[in-house]
């Protein structure tokens, strides 16, 4: 299919908005982590979108796919892949078993989205 640049347009805010509110103080270390993380996700949407793809979101692991396709819709480096899986598994501890979120994990998976954030923007301007 061929990319939406509307539906891109609307995860990038989407996710901007979300690393926006991570940064808040206020909020739980929890809820600090859930909002970079879903920014994380919104952003890969935005790659497989933008490379004609997408994943079924009604069909169990498209986060991990989304996050695993990264290296290929948006040239991701490995090494950042590898950051990004292991913060959808504490994400996963935290939702089902009640896991509590150290500050450490949502610092950690802020930066995360900030770092896929700026390059995922890069590769959209380098592929109009």
């Amino acid at each position: 299919m061929p990319p939406d640049k509307g539906q891109i347009a609307k995860l990038l805010a989407a996710a901007q908005r979300n690393i926006t509110d991570a940064q808040l103080a206020a909020l739980s270390a929890e809820n600090r982590f859930d909002a970079a993380y879903k920014a994380i996700m919104q952003l890969a949407m935005v790659a497989l979108n933008a490379n004609g793809y997408r994943t079924l979101t009604s069909k169990p692991g498209h986060h991990q796919t989304a996050i695993q396709t990264l290296p290929l819709t948006v040239g991701l480096p490995m090494s950042q892949v590898i950051v990004l899986d292991a913060l959808r598994k504490q994400r996963n501890l935290s939702d089902y078993s009640g896991d509590l979120v150290p500050e450490s994990a949502a610092a950690a998976c802020l930066a995360a989205a900030q770092h896929l954030l700026r390059h995922v923007q890069t590769w959209l301007n380098n592929h109009p």
